[in-house]
């Protein structure tokens, strides 16, 4: 165990004393012993299922550390997981399901965009503390009609901001685009044609392709007939490796730019080839082997890595965005106060509305005005080496 990670347990296991000595001595306050009941709707099946299981590998680790260090005090967080199947309907039917429970304090969804904005509305009216870690606007805006909706994922805007950044930087003057088809997908083609436009580089092409789609060859066909020196891959991680594969094959010698969207594993497997000085935009805690911890967020974010690789035999990105939900809803939760025993969504929505947090996956801001946490800070370059991603530089 390291230095930072015992001094750390220790203090905090002396906070937890001093809370618990006074909580139970003469006429003090009997100490809250009941569950914090999160509860989680993934997906655990289907065409979104390998992300799906990042996450609930990352909660339930992050859930054994937080029970285990005694922050909470007497209490413990029960998770509750529950498969979508990536099916938006299902997605709502355990959305109900959770809703109805009065033990479950708040939700947090998976990746897929459309099952939170379908349930969107449902989350309102059932008026349940929801995070979704999905990356689409449209989860979390407006905010009038979104009031017990969170997110924790890159943003569009920010993350087509650090990608034309890049490409001005790297004196790329043509790019092209291949996105997702669907409504994150078009929201980076838009926020990128409109970062460019700050910028002397061309967006020369742009094709999409569906969730569904095994074979990408006539859509990078038509991009690079436009003789871009950069393609940008803004889908996910499994159709930009099959991209970056087909663009090489198809003797495309630019640079190859991913979109935050497109991370996954910190290894590259069969892809490295292909992928080879990739560019990535992306949080820091994916790479946080190369990062010297100078400060207390830097360690955890550090220690965070290594326990999920030791645990799991390797790292993904996502997991950070999973951990960092829990984190919140069990501060959120403590500071909520309330009767012992009693959930009180409400006051839950209320924290967490104003929660700051220096997260795993970097610093977390909401406000009242923003329900989508994640800094633009917390966005930095990678770039693919060895079969690995590296912080760039």
């Amino acid at each position: 165990m390291s230095p930072i990670r015992s001094a750390s347990i220790a203090a905090l296991a002396s906070a937890v004393l001093a809370t618990t000595l006074t909580g139970c001595g003469i006429g003090g306050e009997p100490q809250d012993t009941s569950p914090i009941v999160i509860a989680a709707d993934l997906e655990l099946s289907g065409a979104s299922a390998p992300v799906g299981k990042v996450y609930q590998r990352a909660l339930q680790l992050k859930v054994e550390q937080l029970n285990a260090s005694g922050a909470l005090g007497g209490r413990k967080i029960d998770l509750r997981v529950k498969d979508n199947r990536s099916d938006a309907a299902e997605s709502l039917r355990n959305i109900n399901d959770f809703s109805g429970d009065s033990r479950v304090s708040a939700v947090i969804m998976g990746g897929c965009n459309e099952c939170a904005v379908g349930a969107a509305r449902t989350i309102g009216e059932k008026r349940i503390p929801t995070i979704a870690l999905g990356s689409s606007s449209a989860i979390t805006e407006p905010v009038a009609e979104r009031r017990y909706v969170f997110k924790l994922a890159p943003n569009a805007t920010d993350s087509a901001a650090a990608l034309a950044a890049e490409l001005d930087r790297r004196n790329i003057r043509k790019a092209a685009l291949l996105h997702s088809a669907e409504g994150y997908g078009q929201e980076g083609l838009a926020a990128l044609r409109r970062e460019l436009s700050k910028t002397p580089v061309k967006l020369v092409g742009n094709e999409a392709v569906r969730a569904t789609d095994t074979e990408v060859g006539t859509q990078i066909n038509e991009l690079i007939a436009g003789k871009p020196q950069a393609l940008v891959l803004w889908t996910t991680p499994e159709q930009a490796t099959l991209a970056a594969t087909t663009a090489r094959q198809s003797k495309f010698r630019g640079s190859l730019f991913f979109d935050a969207t497109a991370a996954g594993d910190l290894f590259l497997g069969p892809t490295a080839r292909s992928t080879e000085e990739a560019t990535l935009i992306f949080t820091q805690t994916m790479v946080i082997d190369d990062v010297i911890a100078t400060t207390p967020a830097k360690a955890a974010r550090r220690q965070w890595f290594q326990d999920y690789t030791a645990r799991f035999g390797g790292y993904n990105g996502f997991s950070s965005f999973a951990a960092d939900a829990v984190q919140l809803i069990a501060d959120a939760e403590q500071r909520a106060g309330g009767e012992p025993g009693k959930v009180d969504r409400e006051a839950l929505r209320d924290v967490l509305e104003t929660s700051q947090l220096d997260g795993l996956s970097g610093p977390i801001r909401m406000t009242p005005d923003n329900h989508s946490g994640l800094m633009p800070q917390a966005l930095t370059t990678l770039v693919a080496r060895g079969g690995r991603w590296r912080l760039a530089g």
